[in-house]
């Protein structure tokens, strides 16, 4: 690719938009897109060669950023996120020191500081009481109904607290496991499979029917483990978030603790229907819950921590089976690149006028296995290691090149999001 010095040029390529691949000619100035035209009689052109995607957002990764930089730091995370097509993340709040109030979120916030690959955002957790002390400019806020990685479990929020944070104007992001179901069902895990049963589906359903009883009016349901619970519901007053393992991988066919996650990989006749709810297009939001472990936290089964990366292999996964027409190129777009900026209101995932110029480019024939070896993570450890995938080529980020023939230019211009303004219903 040819480098430009002056701040507005154009990008050339074969863009996804409404739904089709457009040849067009993007202007852009300032990290944003300033023009479209099918015809463009200029010299300062960067050709972008492949199927040219808008640049996917991830609303879920655990980058353990202060605290458990053994485990992955804001660069490796980040660098795993824009390798696999995501431009945008939204880090949660569970870190060692759990981010539920302004002081901690400030230093969270200087900590990650000119330290990002991608454009980044931070939620904050709520506790039970601090809602008056939750940084205006938090992305969401993850409630934990059940424990769970440096978080406790909050099963009843009263309506005074309901209405308080439905007034935020956040997204309110719930991790739907009852607390109480799981102490009830806790048996010895030695295997996948006995995660699965001592983290019941149950566990997940009583905790989905309280949550959707709450009054907020933007909630979100965190990595749906079994897509049989929100069906069971009926009428439902949430959006649903699911994840790449809960719907390609199954307890049965997993050994080691490495997809050891909360809420479980659950069997086979599970995934499927996970997996076709998701290809119908129920889902509005695919996530990673990037969740990245030592080898020695995934030792001992039983007292083996939960959580997996999944970051950079998310849109490559997909992708994948785009190719093979088993996922329709609509549900990938709007679940990876179009909702989840929209549900947070961020000016991304679209390719219009005034929207952010992040891109990525793929060739659907150069699928290649998943690699541990080849992932960016500090513990590239993944259940998908042999898996089948589609990996960016290049990525763009604010205009600029940040991936140029899978090698990464060595800049780390991520911005900070702030989400201090207040959503509409």
């Amino acid at each position: 690719m040819e480098e430009l010095e002056n701040s507005e040029f154009f990008y050339h390529g074969k863009f996804y938009r409404n739904g089709t691949f457009d040849d067009l000619y993007i202007g852009i100035a300032d990290g944003k897109i300033k023009s479209m035209s099918k015809f463009q009689n200029v010299k300062r052109v960067i050709e972008l060669n492949g199927a040219v995607f808008p640049g996917a957002t991830d609303i879920h990764v655990h980058f353990r950023d202060p605290g458990e930089t053994d485990k992955e730091d804001f660069s490796t995370g980040s660098m795993s996120a824009i390798f696999g097509g995501t431009t945008t993340i939204m880090d949660m709040p569970n870190n060692s020191i759990s981010v539920v109030d302004y002081e901690i979120y400030e230093k969270k916030k200087s900590a990650i500081k000119g330290r990002s690959f991608c454009d980044y955002g931070f939620h904050s957790m709520f506790n039970g009481d601090n809602i008056p002390l939750i940084h205006k400019e938090s992305a969401g806020i993850k409630v934990f109904m059940g424990e769970s990685t440096n978080a406790t479990g909050i099963e009843e929020i009263s309506e005074a607290n309901q209405s308080k944070l439905d007034e935020l104007g956040k997204n309110i992001i719930f991790h739907c496991e009852s607390g109480s179901c799981l102490r009830n069902n806790a048996i010895k895990e030695e295997s996948m499979c006995d995660h699965h049963f001592s983290r019941k589906s149950q566990c997940e359903l009583d905790a989905m029917k309280k949550m959707n009883s709450f009054s907020m009016r933007r909630k979100i349901a965190a990595h749906i483990s079994d897509y049989g619970n929100v069906r069971s519901l009926g009428d439902i007053t949430f959006q649903k978030e699911i994840l790449p393992q809960h719907m390609l991988l199954s307890c049965e066919k997993l050994s080691g603790s490495w997809g050891k996650v909360n809420p479980p990989i659950r069997d086979e006749k599970t995934r499927m229907e996970n997996f076709q709810a998701y290809i119908n297009g129920d889902i509005q939001l695919l996530s990673s819950d990037h969740a990245p472990h030592t080898e020695y936290d995934k030792g001992d089964f039983q007292h083996a921590k939960s959580g997996m990366i999944g970051v950079e292999t998310r849109v490559p996964l997909i992708l994948n089976l785009v190719r093979k027409k088993i996922v329709p190129m609509e549900v990938f777009v709007n679940t990876a690149i179009l909702n989840p900026p929209a549900q947070f209101g961020l000016k991304k995932g679209v390719i219009e006028k005034g929207y952010g110029a992040d891109f990525f480019t793929v060739n659907f024939s150069s699928a290649r296995k998943i690699n541990e070896g080849r992932l960016h993570s500090k513990n590239p450890f993944t259940p998908f290691h042999g898996f089948e995938a589609i990996f960016p080529d290049n990525v763009v980020l604010g205009g600029e090149i940040a991936i140029e023939n899978n090698e990464l230019i060595d800049d780390h211009f991520g911005k900070y999001k702030s989400f201090d303004k207040i959503m509409e219903p």
